[in-house]
């Protein structure tokens, strides 16, 4: 049975003194229980990391320390950028690679989703990487080309054995920010090509490893019904994380009516 995982990307938000705020808030709100039950990684902005991995850490709050993105390169001229060897310092365990944005807004290509890929996995640490399609490319009915072909080229090169460790988020673009839901149904059916995409690449073991995250408005009123589906193993939440109350309403799902 694969652990589900629900991880909150805060995005451009929280200096580091409203993420230590949260870090402590979640601590409260997110019991022994249901870490045991879920895996749960939140993904301050690269300024806050420090911060939250000390109060993780020095409070032992159950929450697992995770990045938005890193630069594929260990280091060298790259002004502005973040090395995953410089996350790996900070006991980062998760990397969010290739998210929309990232796609959409700063140009990154499948082939450099690809590098991130593999350098978080180099330095020890674990991918989830992002896919899925615009409002037009749906409405054209093109989403299952578009996102089998980021699976394939994100995951281009690697072993069925690793890609079995990997986190896949499926996160369609029209529905990032706003308000908007893919019905559970629309969710499972990317989520379950995902799954066949990666059999049919990296055989059966890989794909009934590998943990996939549906993103995309999550809120705690749709997160039981969305996690309910049999191959959504998570969420990757942005607004609904920015919060400690609906955020822990996510990772609760399972108690809900």
């Amino acid at each position: 049975m694969r652990k589900p995982l629900i991880s909150g990307n805060w995005k451009m938000h929280h200096n580091h003194f409203d993420a230590i705020t949260l870090v402590q808030k979640l601590g409260y709100a997110i019991d022994k229980d249901d870490v045991e039950a879920v895996d749960v990684s939140v993904h301050p902005p690269f300024t806050d990391l420090r911060s939250v991995q000390t109060v993780i850490e020095a409070d032992k709050i159950p929450l697992i320390l995770g990045a938005q993105n890193c630069h594929w390169e260990e280091k060298g001229a790259f002004t502005g950028e973040v090395s995953p060897a410089m996350l790996a310092k900070l006991n980062v365990s998760y990397v969010i690679v290739g998210h929309s944005e990232r796609r959409e807004l700063f140009g990154e290509t499948d082939e450099d989703v690809n590098r991130k890929v593999k350098s978080v996995l180099e330095h020890g640490m674990t991918p989830i990487m992002c896919c899925g399609e615009t409002l037009e490319e749906r409405e054209s009915g093109a989403t299952d080309t578009k996102v089998v072909g980021q699976v394939k080229a994100g995951l281009d090169g690697l072993d069925g054995a690793t890609v079995a460790g990997l986190v896949v988020a499926y996160e369609p673009i029209w529905a990032i920010g706003t308000g908007r839901t893919a019905s559970a149904e629309d969710a499972q059916a990317v989520c379950g090509l995902i799954r066949r995409t990666i059999a049919d690449s990296f055989g059966q073991a890989a794909a009934d490893g590998v943990r996939i995250q549906y993103g995309g408005s999550v809120k705690p009123d749709n997160a039981k019904e969305l996690m309910g589906q049999p191959d959504i193993d998570g969420a990757l939440v942005g607004g609904a994380s920015l919060e400690a109350e609906p955020f822990a309403g996510i990772v609760q799902y399972r108690l809900k009516d």
